[in-house]
């Protein structure tokens, strides 16, 4: 039916996101229908937190309802955050919260006085049948919607389970500020999210990991008893007062997605179409902006179909990042237990960028007083230094800043011999004069029949070392205080391929040579070549390969020797369970997989020079089924730091072809951010980390100790110098090449 005509609309569900989006609709003249099953009052919670943003979408859309809202309203600008007896308080955040009896009462009013038709305790009739005799069906019936379930073939719903149960309760007092409380107990860890929604009553919902959940009884404990329980837990937070319930069970959190969000006439809204973790306070949230968007969408478009279609184009991005948001929170607190032995101020920072939707950046703007203390305690010098452009020690180097160039395979070797030409020069020597701390070659092969591709470089001749010589003495002489990082590896299976811009990972049409790996399974199965499982004396030959590259490599200058036990190279093939099938010492359990890449690591420390740090490069997940797991991460890299790695440089994945990753800024930190607190090893994060303001917040955290930018520093050469400008930095972890100080400042643009 054209949309300038009035529809005949079926909501199925009466939460606020059903609610607001039949008060819009029939805003708009259209013939609008609510089905609920339970009674008016009957709600899941307490209260309700709505951001500044919503807030003006309301009252763009509807003042009436922004006005009863605002009535109701309990606002305030604190986060406290007690660990381990300290209260450390963050301001300028901004929070609104109401009970969510009241929101539904003011829903409830404003759906009335526009003739929307409220059926209480009325189950919906099956959404085919409302689909039937309507011109759309709104299915805001929640996380375990029935309308999703019976058409899931179209839908085509995900459902992920967290790994922690939590429970709302309620307290009859406010608190000052939203608070998080940890409380470790001889079961583990358990933690307290509450905050305000009336002068005289708070949300408090408490949280812990299902082992710890199991061990403290909590499993055998009715409504009444956890609510004891857990006020006893968190007496000291709640001032010896007690908690109530309101039908609350312990749980745990389900993400959900859906590849559609609407099917014919019918569309999906709210949780029924994705949830959020609670810990960034976005379920209502996110439903109230899609019935906004719906209403929009509807509004503007000919027709029911393309008015769906938009309303997903327009809320799918926003949804997406506000999911990974919460995904990135609900994994912070899964893993709480590694970090509580963070000092106390780190911890709070740590909590607060949780989601990285909060920055060192904004939270200076917020709170510059609690910025500057963890800026201290850091240990940046004074209030001019940014957390990069403080030095960090590995063995006998000193990085003047914490900015990696992380390597990155550039497949410009002349003639397959190998050999740096002048490409390596300009390209590493830009760099280098670009002021990161650390700058890392390419992976640089051991052997010619290691190499990946014939345009990959090598450290397997006299001529080779030459070559690097002269990169290194450049980037020292002319970068003075840079320092040059060489990555060793082993293409393994995935060798004898073409040049990335010819078809990564496609075998040569001629000229190939064989591959080799911890057994015979090729990488593309069909595709790439049979690599031929390594025997006892192929191990020893390359764990030789290895070592004289390495005392090249020493003879050449490089500062730091990594080694490449990531990407589904030959070390990495031996230490994924997906690549790696032997039957002897070197597989089969983690221990043995692990066997032969230390006997590289141990072959390449004893000719390194002892004052130059070693670092190892790692996949600390397959992002596949049956692969490397986070787990397998913490033990692999464990057993390299007591090896002598001064480093873990975490990666993930392109073990496997059909991975599975989960793309995102910053996607990869949260492993290197569970070795870094697991072992107290320094790390170097990498993965999808593109800003300044990012750099500060991951160091800042605790999350990682060097930060590694690949496409960032292929954009701008001179990516850190241009960050230390935009920051207002000058000192001397950033010193500009005296060629180069006229252009310290930004340049002039043009008048528009």
């Amino acid at each position: 039916m054209p949309l300038g005509n009035t529809l005949d609309v079926a909501v199925i569900g009466g939460g606020p996101g059903g609610l607001y989006a039949a008060a819009l609709l029939a805003r708009q003249g259209h013939r609008v229908q609510v089905w609920e099953r339970n009674a008016p009052d009957d709600t899941f919670g307490f209260g309700v937190v709505l951001s500044d943003e919503t807030l003006g979408g309301i009252e763009r859309a509807d003042t009436d309802v922004y006005e009863a809202l605002g009535a109701e309203f309990v606002r305030w600008d604190d986060i406290d955050i007690v660990h381990r007896g300290r209260l450390h308080t963050s301001g300028g955040h901004g929070f609104a919260a109401l009970g969510r009896r009241r929101l539904l009462h003011v829903l409830h009013a404003r759906c009335t006085a526009l003739g929307v038709t409220l059926r209480f305790r009325t189950p919906a009739p099956p959404a085919d049948a409302l689909a039937a005799s309507h011109d759309l069906v709104v299915a805001a019936d929640g996380v375990h919607s029935a309308t999703r379930q019976s058409a899931a073939e179209h839908f085509r719903p995900t459902l992920t389970s967290g790994r922690c149960r939590y429970i709302w309760l309620a307290a009859d007092f406010a608190f000052d500020a939203f608070r998080f409380e940890i409380a470790e107990t001889e079961h583990g860890v358990m933690q307290l999210h509450a905050y305000p929604y009336a002068p005289d009553a708070s949300t408090v919902i408490v949280e812990m990991r299902e082992e710890v959940w199991r061990a403290a009884g909590l499993d055998l404990c009715d409504e009444a008893e956890s609510a004891d329980r857990c006020a006893k837990a968190f007496s000291e937070a709640l001032r010896g007062r007690p908690l109530r319930g309101n039908r609350s069970a312990w749980t745990g959190f389900r993400t959900v997605v859906n590849e559609r969000w609407s099917h014919g006439n019918t569309v999906l809204l709210g949780d029924a179409a994705h949830t959020a973790h609670f810990s960034i306070g976005s379920g209502t949230k996110l439903a109230v902006e899609d019935a906004l968007a719906l209403a929009e969408a509807v509004a503007a478009e000919p027709d029911v179909p393309a008015a769906l279609a938009a309303y997903e184009a327009a809320r799918r991005p926003a949804v997406a990042s506000t999911q990974r948001a919460a995904a990135a929170s609900m994994r912070w607190f899964e893993e709480l237990a590694g970090y509580v032995d963070q000092p106390d101020r780190q911890f709070a920072f740590n909590l607060l960028t949780r989601s990285r939707r909060v920055t060192h950046g904004n939270l200076r703007l917020r709170d510059e007083r609690f910025t500057r203390a963890v800026e201290r305690d850091f240990g940046c010098p004074d209030d001019r230094t940014p957390p990069m452009f403080t030095p960090l020690t590995l063995r006998g180097l000193t990085l003047r800043n914490r900015v990696v160039v992380s390597p990155m395979d550039m497949y410009s070797a002349a003639d397959g011999d190998g050999l740096p030409g002048d490409f390596h020069l300009v390209h590493l020597g830009a760099r280098a004069l670009g002021g990161a701390g650390l700058v890392m070659t390419e992976m640089v092969c051991v052997s010619p029949q290691g190499r990946i591709t014939p345009g990959c470089t090598g450290l397997y001749t006299d001529a080779q070392a030459a070559a690097w010589r002269r990169i290194a003495d450049f980037v020292h002489t002319s970068a003075p205080g840079t320092a040059l990082g060489v990555q060793l590896g082993h293409s393994g299976r995935k060798g004898s391929t073409r040049l990335m811009w010819e078809g990564m990972d496609d075998p040569l049409p001629e000229g190939n040579w064989p591959v080799a790996a911890a057994s015979p399974l090729p990488y593309r199965p069909g595709v790439s070549q049979v690599p031929r499982a390594l025997d006892r004396r192929d191990l020893a030959a390359i764990r030789a390969d290895f070592a004289a590259a390495a005392a090249r490599a020493a003879d050449c200058g490089f500062d730091l020797l990594e080694l490449h036990c990531a990407h589904g190279y030959l070390l990495s093939g031996f230490l994924s369970p997906l690549a790696n099938h032997r039957e002897d010492a070197y597989g089969g359990p983690l221990e043995n997989r692990l066997r032969f890449p230390l006997e590289v690591f141990d072959a390449v420390r004893e000719v390194w020079p002892g004052d130059r740090p070693m670092t190892v490069r790692l996949s600390a997940t397959d992002w596949a089924p049956g692969g490397t797991t986070a787990e397998d991460a913490v033990r692999i890299a464990a057993a390299f730091a007591a090896h002598g790695a001064d480093a873990i440089d975490v990666s993930t994945g392109q073990v496997v072809p059909d991975e599975a990753p989960e793309f995102g800024r910053s996607y990869q930190t949260p492993y290197a951010d569970r070795i870094r607190n697991a072992l107290g090893v320094p790390v170097i994060a990498v993965g999808a980390i593109s800003s300044w303001d990012d750099v500060n917040s991951l160091l800042l955290a605790g999350r990682a100790d060097l930060c590694a930018l690949g496409r960032p520093h292929l954009y701008d050469p001179h990516w850190t110098l241009h960050a230390a400008a935009d920051q207002e930095y000058a000192g001397p972890a950033a010193p500009w090449p005296a060629p180069y100080r006229a252009g310290s400042r930004k340049p002039p643009t043009g008048k528009g």
